[in-house]
């Protein structure tokens, strides 16, 4: 129970208060505000002296007086909330954590490890059980921390390199070495690659897949056509821009993310080829298929990703202790028409 002042400026009401309009005994509101069984009659008592009393209980307070010690909260830590991607894992392990009854409290990190840092400590602080994570790279030992503090640990969509951090990911490589094979199949031979941060596991992963696929191909690697380290959509704008006003200028792109589809796709519209230059993407959007031509993507399952990562923390939480597990979880690609654009004769 809060020791503040209500907004009546009155003190607020406390257990003892309930018990002594109620009639009963301190224990038996104790029992009913934990939901522990009792009479019907008794319920009913506590319940409406409850409310005439504005009485508030204190979960925190009382989840420490548990045996166990478990605040049933969870910490999870997102790269940008407003992602696409990472809205929807949001939604897949809330989904997971109300099967148990537990709440997920979810912050974003902006890709800056002092934020990160300080909602580690935040969330530890506040005694989440347990913690979900799209790490930055550059706190493991923060990580490592929460971890031998008692705090399971599971990272999402890049590995950690923390002892005992379980991780769930994607098979960034190989969902790109196939795109590019799908381009080169449909006769494309200068495909850009349109990269995120290089500090980014994922965006060195699809970057390696998209090396990978043109040596596969027999394709050339040509510099000229590769652009990196961009972030979000008007980055991509200008990096399509630029690639797409090159002398030997690309008859199709490969985006490793999301919001970098977004700005590429931007600049064929107002270029006016989208239906002359192919585009394949990494991860799916909103209204992508409502497009003309559809923007074909190499989709992740975040419903997936999403259970599989709360799975491997309640497995943890109910005593699991093996070794760190590494969960790699395939990705599947939406031909939407985008990435079936045949390349120009003279392409």
């Amino acid at each position: 129970m809060s020791s503040q002042q209500n907004d009546t400026g009155r003190r607020p009401a406390t257990m003892r208060d309930v018990a002594t309009m109620a009639g009963v005994g301190v224990a038996t509101v104790s029992r009913v505000v934990n939901g522990k069984p009792v009479t019907p009659d008794l319920a009913e008592r506590v319940t409406r002296a409850a409310e005439l009393l504005g009485y508030r209980h204190d979960l925190t307070a009382s989840s420490l007086r548990r045996a166990d010690r478990r605040t049933h909260t969870l910490g999870l830590v997102l790269e940008d909330a407003a992602n696409p991607f990472s809205a929807a894992l949001h939604r897949a392990v809330e989904d997971a954590a109300a099967d148990r009854g537990v709440l997920v409290l979810a912050a974003s990190t902006d890709e800056d490890p002092v934020r990160e840092r300080g909602l580690l400590k935040t969330f530890t602080a506040r005694r989440v059980d347990g913690l979900i994570v799209v790490p930055t790279g550059q706190n493991d030992i923060d990580l490592d921390a929460a971890r031998r503090a008692g705090t399971p640990v599971v990272c999402v969509d890049r590995p950690g390199t923390a002892p005992q951090v379980d991780t769930v990911t994607v098979d960034n490589r190989a969902g790109v070495r196939a795109a590019v094979e799908r381009l080169h199949q449909a006769g494309h031979r200068r495909i850009a690659f349109l990269g995120d941060l290089r500090a980014i596991w994922t965006a060195e992963e699809r970057y390696a897949g998209f090396v990978e696929g043109l040596a596969e191909a027999g394709c050339v690697l040509h510099p000229s056509l590769v652009r990196r380290d961009l972030h979000g959509a008007e980055a991509a704008q200008r990096a399509t821009r630029e690639l797409l006003a090159l002398a030997h200028a690309p008859t199709a792109l490969v985006s490793g993310q999301n919001l970098l589809t977004i700005g590429a796709r931007r600049t064929l519209q107002e270029l006016r080829l989208q239906r002359r230059v192919a585009l394949i993407g990494f991860d799916d959007l909103p209204l992508a298929d409502l497009l003309e031509p559809g923007i074909s993507v190499i989709a992740q399952d975040h419903a997936a990703i999403g259970r599989e990562a709360a799975s491997l923390l309640f497995d943890r939480l109910d005593g699991e202790a093996g070794p760190a597990r590494h969960h790699v979880l395939p990705t599947h690609y939406l031909a939407r028409g985008s990435g079936e654009l045949p390349a120009p004769e003279d392409g």
